[in-house]
């Protein structure tokens, strides 16, 4: 059986920006060795694989070239795009590993946009010798910070560390030790590390090393910016109703532009963004 392969790049207008993702609109029949195989064969951070269930549900999957994760943002954004592209706008629902995630497409007569609802987000604190581990494997030291947003390990689909940085020139100059931190990260079961700088209360400007995938860097994490959305509101740096602008991808030269929604008295972080098509579907 021959299972169609899209390749979409998800919270930007143009192809060459955001983050590719691999999308399989009907995965029935694969298993997961199939799934690991395909998605290292595309070789972008992750492949989306759905299943239909019908009324509007798809179990959903994601692999990355070298093992499947929990949930992925930007390719639940490219997937629920392509799907409205062939079936129309309007809202359907993944069933992934970490839960069930909505998902709303709408158009209003511009480029598809797509709003993931995460599921709960939740927070926890990192021990003193796991931060210390992750800032030596980054390179930086305890005066690189921002003490306003203590690191903490943040969740809302996905395990992310958040390391805020105190000046964009830090940000900016990621060099890090790849396999130290990943080993890191598979000890405490994180799906990537969130490096952030805050330019306002709200405009964050964010980076995401994914050694544990085999990325050096995501251009654009939804996960990771649902993750986000709840460790501002749990620490109250960001009270509902609010609006968030994460810009990433810049610093590799694949801009991306990801708008974080808090709703008051919802659990949940709405995340949106654009997809575009790469190019035509491939078997």
């Amino acid at each position: 059986m021959t299972h169609e392969v899209l390749r979409y790049a998800a919270f930007t207008t143009d192809p060459a920006g955001g983050n590719p993702a691999g999308v399989v609109l009907d995965a029935s029949g694969l298993d997961e060795a199939a799934m690991l195989r395909i998605a290292a064969e595309v070789g972008y951070s992750e492949t989306a694989f759905l299943v239909p269930r019908g009324g509007g549900s798809f179990t959903a999957r994601y692999f990355s070239p070298r093992a499947e994760v929990p949930f992925c943002g930007h390719a639940t954004v490219a997937a629920a795009v392509a799907l409205a592209e062939r079936a129309g706008t309007g809202g359907r629902t993944f069933l992934t590993r970490a839960g069930e995630v909505p998902v709303t497409v709408t158009a209003n007569g511009g480029a598809p946009r797509a709003t993931l609802s995460s599921v709960p987000a939740r927070q926890e604190p990192v021990a003193a010798a796991d931060l210390a581990g992750a800032l030596a494997a980054l390179g930086w030291r305890p005066g690189d910070l921002d003490t306003a947003l203590p690191p903490r390990i943040a969740y809302a689909g996905a395990r992310h560390l958040v390391v805020a940085a105190a000046t964009r020139e830090r940000l900016a100059a990621l060099d890090y030790d790849f396999d130290r931190l990943a080993a890191l990260m598979l000890r405490l079961d994180l799906t990537t590390v969130s490096l952030v700088w805050r330019e306002s209360a709200a405009v964050h400007h964010v980076r995401n090393p994914f050694p544990v995938g085999g990325v050096v860097e995501d251009p654009a994490t939804g996960a990771a910016a649902a993750a986000l959305g709840g460790y501002l509101r749990a620490l109250g740096l960001a009270a509902p109703p609010a609006v968030l602008t994460l810009h990433q991808g810049h610093d590799m030269g694949r801009p991306s532009l990801l708008t974080v929604t808090l709703e008051p008295d919802d659990p949940r972080v709405h995340v949106s963004g654009t997809a575009v098509a790469i190019q035509g579907p491939t078997a």
